[in-house]
């Protein structure tokens, strides 16, 4: 399948391997205590007591770099509820493409889009991929939707940061992936104080590039 550019799974996990918290539900959709894997992003505060900070300057510079390459993105359906379609403006800026089950008329908040594809993956990356226009789709989760095209073979990218907590319990990235040919090749790390961000190369078969 060529969509042009490429096709980037990005994600965040525990020291312990889960890319949200148990009971994830609306209104808490990273699960008790997952909102934790993400403090890279916003910023947390250095003690207790302390004002937040904002991220650091490596890892603003880092996620800039991954969503400044990427001109569309992909989420389930399960992640875009248990945000609540992310308010009122999200402010991502590209197309978003929702695999779901259930057909929805097209949402449009601010500068982002919402369309929502029941045809499965394939039809979301060939829609997604149209819509990104030569840039990279970057496949946001949640993690069925991540292991769904991996174990399909059609991402060319993992970029995976390693946030330093532990969650206890929750989705693991890889639970219920059958498949073993699936290879990584490691092109890149990325370190801050507060994270690691790891690029992999996804190869599957006898070291065949996962999308043809």
């Amino acid at each position: 399948m060529s969509v042009g550019g490429r096709v980037v799974a990005f994600v965040t996990i525990s020291l312990d391997g889960y890319v949200a918290g148990p009971n994830d539900r609306i209104g808490e959709g990273l699960g008790d205590g997952g909102e934790r894997l993400h403090r890279w992003m916003f910023g947390a505060p250095s003690t207790p007591a302390a004002d937040p900070q904002g991220p650091t300057a490596v890892d603003e510079e880092y996620l800039a770099e991954v969503f400044g390459a990427a001109g569309a993105w992909i989420v389930g359906r399960t992640m875009y509820d248990l945000a609540e379609g992310w308010g009122d403006d999200p402010g991502f800026g590209v197309p978003v493409f929702v695999v779901s089950h259930r057909t929805h008329d097209t949402v449009v908040k601010g500068d982002t889009s919402f369309e929502f594809v029941a045809g499965g993956i394939a039809a979301a990356l060939s829609r997604a991929g149209a819509a990104a226009a030569g840039k990279d789709v970057l496949i946001m989760g949640g993690a069925d939707v991540l292991r769904q095209y991996l174990a399909a073979g059609l991402v060319d990218e993992l970029m995976l940061t390693i946030a330093p907590v532990l969650l206890g319990g929750g989705k693991r990235l890889f639970d219920g992936i059958a498949r073993t040919d699936v290879a990584f090749e490691r092109t890149g790390v990325v370190e801050s104080p507060v994270a690691t961000h790891l690029r992999f190369r996804v190869r599957v078969g006898e070291g065949e590039t996962a999308r043809h």
